[in-house]
């Protein structure tokens, strides 16, 4: 589903020359439950960004599908991510004073939903994280779990086959942060593709399959 063929992304940072990424070499399979691991400055997060087309590499080929979305333009890949992949961070990104309902409908709104097919799936994403009697509760109502929970159910409502997730339990307790990696398991389980960014090595115990990047290479796969 995902490959990598010597991917290098490299930013300007004033009169100096950044290498994130150095001949990055990847296969995901569909289906694959996978955590990315690294120390800080690894490449790791801009490994993901690339992945879910959020940053174009600077050199290299990245095929999704067997498509080509490496020369993309911002368009193009904006809408590969919007009908394809779901994203999940460390900090929730919830508006502060919104129902969970409107949080989960609001990307819908760009896929050209009508109100009462957004309403449903909203509903149907919050019951499958088990926040089906969450539904007008707003982040301040509701725990640091449940708020995750909302945050998955919003990246799940346009039905992508990709969730990305990015440290997805940093800010949370050990038995919540459980809870999400269960769910994560769970939407696995059901054929959906997981890729996890965790520098934890107990959460990526959860997954199938560990990658380990190091300035800007990857060095091993567990």
């Amino acid at each position: 589903m995902i490959e990598l063929t010597n991917i290098t992304k490299s930013y300007e940072m004033g009169e100096m020359m950044v290498h994130a990424l150095r001949g990055v070499d990847l296969k995901i399979q569909e289906g694959e439950f996978v955590a990315i691991m690294g120390p800080s400055g690894s490449g790791k997060s801009t490994l993901m960004n690339v992945i879910g087309c959020l940053d174009a590499p600077s050199g290299g080929r990245y095929t999704l599908d067997g498509i080509d979305v490496s020369q993309m333009s911002d368009d193009e890949q904006a809408r590969i991510r919007n009908k394809r992949i779901g994203f999940v961070f460390q900090q929730f990104n919830l508006l502060p004073r919104t129902t969970a309902e409107k949080q989960v409908a609001l990307p819908l709104m760009y896929g050209g939903y009508g109100r009462s097919q957004r309403s449903d799936r909203a509903k149907e994403a919050l019951n499958s994280v088990g926040l089906g009697d969450r539904l007008d509760h707003k982040p301040d109502e509701l725990s640091g779990g449940q708020q995750q929970r909302v945050a998955i159910a919003r990246a799940l409502a346009p039905n992508p086959n990709i969730i990305l997730a990015d440290e997805p339990t940093g800010a949370l307790d050990t038995q919540s942060g459980n809870e999400i990696l269960n769910i994560f398991k769970e939407l696995n389980s059901q054929g959906m593709t997981v890729v996890m960014i965790t520098h934890d090595p107990e959460v990526a115990e959860y997954a199938q399959r560990t990658i380990w990047i190091r300035d800007g290479v990857i060095v091993e796969h567990l």
